[in-house]
């Protein structure tokens, strides 16, 4: 099971095994105060297209078609979270205001659509 969180709500017991997932460190934490298991900075949107989508909702559709894309050329980035979530539950850290329209919430999406499946195997 994968769940999601801002970085800005304090961390609990209940989120199992969590990673950052933000190409850029969050403002204003500080990284002992954060409690990740791990930083995959990879599995983030490119810098490129990070600055294109620049939270709006309008391009979210086309957003999370080009992210799928990198996602599909780096499955070694997103691996650590299907390991991880073979063992118990996995929380994707993200800075985000938006709740719905965030790299997290599509990489979670991506995520679950290949649990199980091969490594490499690209998104339907």
């Amino acid at each position: 099971m994968v769940a999601l969180k801002r970085v800005y709500d304090g961390a609990s017991p209940e989120d199992g095994t969590r990673f950052l997932v933000e190409r850029l460190w969050p403002r204003g934490i500080q990284k002992v105060k954060l409690h990740v298991d791990a930083w995959l900075k990879d599995v983030a949107p490119s810098s490129d297209l990070r600055r294109w989508f620049s939270h709006d909702p309008a391009k979210w559709s086309e957003f999370r078609r080009r992210y799928f894309a990198e996602l599909d050329q780096n499955p070694d980035a997103w691996a650590p979270i299907c390991d991880a979530s073979r063992h118990g539950l996995v929380t994707l850290l993200y800075s985000s205001h938006d709740m719905e329209h965030n790299n997290a919430v599509a990489l979670k999406e991506y995520v679950q659509a290949h649990m199980g499946h091969k490594k490499g195997s690209t998104h339907a």
